[in-house]
This record gives C-alpha cells, structure tokens and sequence, in this order.
C-alpha cells in the first residue's frame, strides 16, 4: 500500500517507521533542513532519537508530492490538532485519510470528525488513537490500536496499513468515543500528575499527601466525566472502556513517558506554567485543551469537575493543593 505521513513528530515518525517494513511510505516535514538532518543523521534526532529510520522509508519536504503518493493508498495527518483544518483542505480528491492527533480545536471547540464535515466533507476520513508512546511503537514494543470512521472500508483500511505482528490494530465504527476519549484523557493526566506530585513533595518534606488511592480515584472519576461528555456528544458507550478511552487514559495518566503527566508533577513542586512547557520541549496537548474541553463540556450541559479543576490550576487561579481539597470538599452523591 502507497502510504504518506504528513508530520515527522515522535508519533508520525513512530508510525511510519513501524509500517515502512510492508508498505510504500514516504514521511514529510515542511522544514527542509529537518529533512536533510533526518537523512544525514538516518534518525529523527529532535523528535525520536533512540529510533533508526529504515532504508525502506521515504522522506520528503514536498507536501504536493507527499499527498499524490498517498492519493491513491491512505494518508495519515500526524500534525497537532491545530494544523488538522489545514491538512484537510490540501488533501486531494478521493483521498482517504485518517488522523492521529488528539484534542478539541482551540477557537471552535470541534473535534477531527467536525472538523472533516466542515472541511472535507465528500473525502472518508477518520481517526487512529489508543494507548501509545511513540518510542515503543518505533522500539517495535507491543502496542494496541484504534482506527476508527464511519465509513467501514476506510477504518479496515487502517487494520490492514498499521496491523503486525507487535502493533495489533482495532477497528471501529464510532470516531466520536475515539476522539473524546484521546482529548479528555490528556487532561486527566494532568490532574493524575498533579496528585502524584503532591505525593512526592510531601514525602520529601516528610509528610504523606494524597496516596494511591487518590489516583485511582481521579482515574476512575475522570472515565465517568469522559464517558458524560461522549455520551453527550453521540458516542457509543462502549467505546470508552476501549483502547481509545479507559486504555489511552490508563497509559497518559501513569506512564512516565506521558508529558501531560509531567506537566501535572512539575506543577505540583511549584513550577510556573512557561517554566514547564520551556521545559518539556514538546507539545504537550492537555495542556491549550483544557479550557476547550471545558467549554465544549459546559456548552453541552455535562459537568467535568477534575477538568474545571485543572484549568483553574492551568489559569493560576487554584494551587494545585487547592484543587484536590475543591474536588475533595464536593457534596456526596450516587455514583451513578
């Protein structure tokens, strides 16, 4: 299979490192200088650095190239959420195309799917999502996947481009649960980081803070509010104890690759938000879409209190201590 990767970040590039193997793939960058770099170095120095590109895997910075290569084949936009729109209005004619990043559109709130319907909305698109660390997937690590349309032969499509012997890939019919539980879990990571962090900080100073049981808590807790706004939203509610939801909100919230989960234990020793992102060096999505998760939540009449909590964190308007005694200190009520 003719297969383009439009975004050479650790995700994209992990993606097309696993497949080059069996398809015809070709990696773009828009920076020229990243990809003569990448063909010098035989590696992605900046993105991925531990991972060797094969010989098998083109690279190019020609994006009208990439796109003819793929047109045929399939085309994964491997760019952030704020590029997607982009990505979507260059795509040729009868191009099928599936997704990786995760989040809601900062600005309109959408999701990819809403995002395709204003933008593309004669092309079959859809998202691939699931628990994953871009380097064990290039580490050729045992990982499970998502791939997720409303059109079926599209999301066959991604089984049969990405399924091997250590990627197992899942097919689906609800993009919807898919993609809220990709953007919801990144903010959950967050909030499982901060009280972790809390942990580690009073155990330095010789105290105990917030335990084990706390993250389970906000684990689970904050399934139950990812599930409230799929629901709302139109989703399948079996999707979110799928790979794409309890999955990707297990490994984001306590895998120490996960860079939400960083920005959660850096904000718990008290480091300012600038600090940490200058910090980090990467995008780290949960992040810029808090406030839009929110929104999203509010406009739909669905209550997310650990969200609103880790914006109000985000926002410098709560410590990170405040937060737990806020969500803590809420009236009890039924689970369900």
């Amino acid at each position: 299979m003719k297969i383009s990767v439009l975004g050479a970040g650790a995700w994209g590039t992990a993606l097309a490192i696993a497949a080059s193997a069996r398809h015809d793939l070709r990696l773009w960058a828009r920076d020229a200088g990243a990809i003569a770099a990448m063909r010098a170095a035989g590696r992605n120095d900046r993105y991925l650095p531990d991972a060797a590109l094969p010989a098998t895997l083109g690279l190019t910075d020609d994006l009208e190239a990439a796109l003819a290569h793929g047109r045929d084949g399939l085309i994964v936009i491997a760019t952030p959420m704020s590029g997607l729109r982009g990505m979507l209005a260059r795509l040729p004619d009868g191009a099928r195309a599936l997704w990786l990043c995760k989040g809601f559109e900062a600005g309109t709130g959408l999701l990819g799917h809403e995002i395709a319907r204003e933008v593309a909305p004669r092309l079959a698109t859809g998202v691939l999502s699931g628990p994953s660390f871009a380097q064990e997937v290039a580490a050729g690590q045992p990982t499970a996947l998502v791939s997720a349309s409303g059109d079926a032969a599209l999301a066959q499509l991604g089984v049969s481009a990405f399924h091997s012997e250590r990627l197992r890939v899942y097919s689906s019919a609800d993009p919807v649960g898919v993609e809220v539980g990709g953007a919801v879990k990144n903010v959950m990571a967050i909030a499982v980081g901060i009280a972790d962090g809390l942990r580690l900080v009073a155990q330095a100073q010789g105290g105990q803070g917030p335990g084990l049981n706390a993250r389970a808590a906000l684990i689970t807790r904050g399934l139950a509010e990812m599930q409230r706004l799929a629901l709302a939203l139109g989703a399948q509610p079996e999707t979110l104890l799928g790979l794409a939801g309890l999955g990707d909100l297990v490994l984001t919230a306590t895998g120490d690759l996960s860079r939400n989960r960083r920005v959660g234990l850096l904000l718990a020793e008290g480091l300012d938000l600038p600090g940490i992102l200058a910090k980090l060096g990467h995008v780290a999505e949960g992040v810029y879409s808090a406030p839009t998760v929110l929104a999203r939540a509010r406009g739909a009449g669905v209550d997310m209190p650990i969200t609103a909590a880790v914006v109000e964190v985000l926002e410098g308007r709560l410590t990170p201590n405040e937060a737990l005694d806020a969500l803590m200190g809420r009236q009890a009520k039924s689970e369900w």
